[in-house]
């Protein structure tokens, strides 16, 4: 693009932003017609398409015509090329200088008088730019990142000049260093002091809660309104009507506002419990929408910390999946037991999604639990423990509670056994989550009637759990298992299938199917892999 552009310039044709984008964009989709649909592309090419087509016009006519009328302020032949209200700015800076020449002598008003307004104009543009960049860029930040950075537009405000004294002391740094280090340090001071001012208002937004507002996934309609709104707000910005402009400007307005502040419907049928198995690798997370729409999430998957991974799966797999659905807010997170595998994502879930309530089993006094839950509290989330006994209703639906007993103890070499396992029923049709219960939990859960339509298998599938007289108390009709595609145990075990096959019970894998949904409507059961979503 800069090429295009350059090479405009030195044949000396008009300049046309926009022409030259469409020749950039163009040439790019020629070499790679599959970067239309990337993100990096669509930034990229978003970012400059709002500056040159909503921005620049506006400041055209306004800013830069200002910038004009101020060049050569002492010449009074140059006032007859300017419309007459610039030509009466001009006299009107002439004679406010008159008067301070008696004060500051003949040059210095006029030069200060310049540099402010200049100044205060550069302020102006950083400022619209900086506005129209923010409402321009919500859609892509919420549709790619789930993010609404509300306070952004004060972080740019000091960034952007700061940003230039930056970049112009560090040039002036390096180029110095070579014939002199001792005099290289003042541009480097320069740069260093240049540096912390842009930070310290970014550090301290940053740490506002409204700093970094999660929002889900927007619906077509929305997408299809913050779209039109900026190509209505790149077509009025032309218009030599001020009216107009004003339109284009605050329906791009709108769409923002809209976009961050109007939460969507989430997705989800009415009158039924459905249960649906997050796809999270080797790891448990489990959601559940109530008949009446409330929701309550089981785990958040997790990598344990051996495996030294980046990926956070409660930011980058069940985060995503609830924004997708269109939710923003949880009532209820369950962790069944302190393992990374199941608490690893809780963090990321509780920021995100501030539930009402975080239930545990037991607390137990797993470092990592205890970080988990000073992090609940600093959001203001309760914690409170279920043990078996406990009778609930959640919007429709009846939970009971089945383990760990009400004297259970935290075992920090046995986690598994603190799981919390619990039956949810609607109507005729119910459910058993088991967590992590192995063979000592599973023998207990036999005796508090467990009977379920649907079991998710304990422990991803290992020997340790899914004994036969649990599948006889629970004789399900469908089964799901949570696990990794080729995980390093061997999950799930061969004979935990064969059992499973005997009881003829449907299984389905999330390694193998993907997110599994299940919807208990009080009568029946029905399944629908992701595949079919």
């Amino acid at each position: 693009m800069l090429a295009l552009y350059l090479g405009a310039r030195l044949l000396y044709r008009r300049k046309s932003i926009l022409n030259t984008i469409g020749a950039a964009a163009l040439a790019l989709l020629i070499v790679d017609p599959s970067a239309l649909l990337g993100a990096s592309f669509q930034l990229s090419f978003l970012c400059v398409l709002v500056i040159a087509g909503i921005s620049a016009p506006f400041l055209e006519r306004t800013t830069q015509s200002l910038s004009r009328a101020l060049r050569s302020l002492d010449s009074i032949g140059y006032d007859a090329a300017l419309p007459p209200s610039m030509a009466q700015l001009r006299l009107d800076l002439r004679m406010v200088a008159g008067r301070l020449q008696r004060f500051f002598g003949k040059r210095i008003p006029l030069i200060v008088l310049v540099g402010g307004l200049r100044l205060l104009l550069v302020g102006c543009e950083f400022l619209v730019i900086s506005t129209v960049l923010q409402a321009g860029f919500t859609l892509p930040m919420a549709y790619y990142f789930h993010r609404a950075t509300l306070v952004s537009l004060l972080a740019n405000v000091p960034a952007v000049p700061l940003t230039e004294i930056i970049m112009i002391a560090a040039i002036a740094a390096i180029t110095v260093s070579y014939a002199s280090l001792a005099l290289a340090r003042l541009p480097a001071l320069i740069a260093t002091v240049a540096l912390h001012a842009m930070n310290g208002p970014v550090r301290w937004l940053g740490a506002l809660r409204i700093a970094d507002t999660r929002v889900p996934t927007p619906q077509l309609g929305v997408i299809l309104l913050g779209g039109g709104a900026i190509i209505l707000a790149m077509v009025l910005s032309r218009r030599r009507r001020w009216f107009l402009v004003a339109v284009g400007w605050a329906g791009l307005a709108l769409s923002a506002f809209w976009i961050c502040a109007v939460a969507p419907h989430p997705q989800m049928r009415p009158g039924v419990l459905e249960l649906t198995a997050i796809d999270v690798g080797q790891g448990d997370s489990i959601l559940l929408v109530s008949p009446q729409g409330r929701t309550l999430l089981v785990d958040a998957g997790g990598i344990p910390p051996w495996m030294h991974s980046e990926l956070d799966i409660g930011e980058d797999v069940v985060s995503p999946y609830l924004w997708s659905r269109g939710f923003h807010q949880l009532d209820i997170v369950a962790l069944t037991h302190a393992h990374a595998d199941h608490m690893g994502g809780m963090a990321a879930v509780l920021a995100n999604f501030h539930p009402r309530e975080l239930w545990l089993g037991v607390d137990s006094p797993s470092p990592e639990l205890q970080t988990l839950l000073r992090e609940a509290r600093a959001l203001k989330i309760p914690f409170v423990l279920h043990r078996a006994g406990d009778n609930l209703e959640i919007g429709g639906a009846r939970l009971a509670v089945l383990a760990p007993p009400r004297d259970a103890e935290a075992h920090p070499s046995r986690p598994n056994d603190e799981s919390l396992v619990f039956k949810i029923s609607y109507g005729a049709t119910s459910a058993l989550l088991e967590g992590d219960a192995e063979k000592k939990t599973e023998k207990q859960v036999v005796e508090e009637n467990p009977q379920a339509d649907l079991l998710k298998v304990a422990h991803h599938g290992s020997s340790t759990s899914t004994i036969p007289e649990l599948l006889a108390a629970v004789h399900p009709r469908f089964a799901v298992i949570s696990v990794g595609t080729r995980n390093v145990y061997g999950h799930p075990r061969q004979e935990v299938l064969d059992r499973l096959a005997a009881a003829h019970v449907l299984t389905y894998r999330t390694d193998m199917d993907g997110a599994v949904t299940f919807y208990l409507d009080g009568t029946t059961v029905s399944s629908q892999p992701a595949a079919l979503h």
